[in-house]
């Protein structure tokens, strides 16, 4: 066949008032016939026997496989139709979209034309269905390819007894499920078409009573059901991923294990990311039969969901190795065993406290690996700093390291803070200038002079470092409190 050029037509007898309207069957005279086809290809005005018809469309489909058939309102010229910008894309999926068309010339609100493509099985649909496509018209009539099969085992009879007849719905439903889909059913089948909303299509239209005004319009609000449904499906699942991941979270906190002991626990926890409720933070505080109040507090470097993992395991390990009897250099250096192999990169490493408080609670050992010291402060004794001249190497960074156990005296009564560096690592004021231990120590004698204790001390230290720091810490911060009063 040789291939059409286009050219411009002139505008029909019937767009200037002075021939009738086509009749209902709506076929394509020669005057509405789509500009890319040449009046030669008819030469004898007779009209075409609609199996030729589809013939002719189909070896033309065959001839350009790539070709895509767009029907778009009739313009004056060739040129003009090019210009004009197409909002929407509709797909139209039909037994025979060449032979009588069902679909009339489409405009969008604005008056601009409606892009329409036509594929006549679900694997040219298929292929037809990109990310330009807003809305997918599908005849309900179409055979699905499991009744066209089961047709043709049947020696042509398609009627197969207890057919899905919204079978072909479901498979486009499940090829597109972000697109909009508008039934097409028959007038006397309106049942059909209510099934199928149920199903999962924006709405169902007659097929023969379509018209241009109705079908436009009923695109529009097919196309912004389905944007508002996806929406509203994306919040309604965003909001309940982010209550599991905070009751996942809330779950990964630790229960101090103090039963039996006399001391006070209070505890205070902001991690660093937006909206989240665990960081790479982590403390816990357990009793040991023996009557030891075992104290941990650790960081790992970085503060995402991956550093949060790592430090929950950390945290549970820590646990179990304690309720096991280590203690410790030889915890910590089970631990880091734990860190080597739980990493995900050789460069994460964590720094970690550790304090157990004898029975009598007069003293206690500490480990520390990279960590920031604890805080003690006493009745008539100012706050300070317990010792860290032997501090050892944060987990993870040398192979086969030591953490020395230092003795230290608490006294008859006692405040123990224990806290990660996000405590002292705020700015104070616009500069550059931190915080640091000594201005927290201070931060920490002012409170206590005016007669803050247990959650209410760490309140307050939290949010005057937050309010020294112009806002929200980077970084995450926890704050352990141990309290021993006779």
């Amino acid at each position: 066949m040789p291939v059409p050029v286009p050219r411009p037509r002139a505008i029909p007898a019937v767009e200037c008032g002075q021939a009738p309207a086509a009749s209902q069957d709506r076929g394509p005279s020669k005057e509405q016939a789509p500009p890319w086809t040449p009046p030669a290809e008819n030469p004898s005005g007779r009209p075409e026997n609609p199996t030729q018809k589809r013939e002719k469309t189909t070896e033309t489909r065959e001839n350009t496989p790539n070709r895509t058939t767009d029907r778009t309102p009739n313009r004056t010229t060739d040129q003009r139709e090019s210009a004009v910008p197409t909002n929407l894309t509709v797909l139209l999926i039909e037994d025979d979209p060449g032979g009588s068309p069902i679909v009339p010339d489409l405009l969008d609100q604005s008056g601009k034309p409606i892009r329409v493509r036509t594929a006549r099985n679900l694997t040219e649909a298929g292929r037809l269905l990109t990310d330009d496509v807003h809305c997918i018209l599908l005849d309900l009539a179409l055979p699905s390819p499991g009744q066209a099969r089961a047709g043709a085992d049947d020696g042509g009879d398609g009627a197969a007894d207890g057919h899905d007849e919204l079978a072909v719905l479901r498979e486009v439903l499940e090829l597109a499920p972000r697109h909009a889909v508008l039934a097409l059913t028959s007038s006397s089948d309106a049942e059909r078409g209510a099934e199928a909303v149920a199903v999962g299509a924006q709405d169902y239209l007659f097929r023969d009573e379509l018209d241009g005004r109705l079908l436009s319009r009923a695109i529009r609000y097919a196309v912004e059901r389905k944007r508002s449904d996806s929406a509203e499906r994306r919040l309604a699942e965003g909001r309940l991923r982010a209550q599991e991941n905070r009751r996942l979270e809330r779950g990964l906190l630790p229960t101090p294990l103090l039963e039996g002991s006399p001391l006070r626990f209070a505890a205070r926890y902001r991690p660093g990311r937006s909206r989240a409720l665990l960081g790479g933070d982590f403390y816990d505080v357990v009793r040991t039969p023996d009557g030891t109040v075992h104290a941990m507090i650790g960081d790992v470097c970085g503060h995402g969901p991956d550093e949060a993992a790592l430090g929950v395991e950390l945290r549970i390990a820590w646990r179990a190795l304690t309720l096991a009897g280590l203690c410790g250099d030889q915890l910590l250096g089970t631990l880091q065993q734990v860190l080597e192999h739980e990493r995900a990169h050789d460069e994460i490493f964590a720094t970690l406290c550790a304090v157990d408080i004898a029975p009598d609670g007069r003293r206690a050992g500490l480990c520390l690996a990279g960590h920031p010291a604890p805080l003690i402060a006493g009745p008539g004794t100012p706050a300070r700093l317990l010792p860290y001249d032997n501090n050892g190497p944060a987990l993870g960074l040398l192979p086969g390291a030591r953490w020395p156990r230092m003795q230290v005296e608490l006294g008859a009564e006692w405040s123990l803070m224990l806290y990660t560096d996000g405590l002292i690592e705020g700015h104070v004021g616009e500069g550059r200038e931190r915080l640091g231990q000594d201005g927290m120590v201070e931060m920490v004698r002012r409170q206590l002079a005016e007669g803050l204790q247990g959650e209410q001390l760490l309140r307050a230290t939290v949010n005057e470092v937050r309010e020294l720091n112009g806002g929200e810490l980077a970084d995450d911060v926890a704050v352990v409190l141990l309290d021993r009063t006779p």
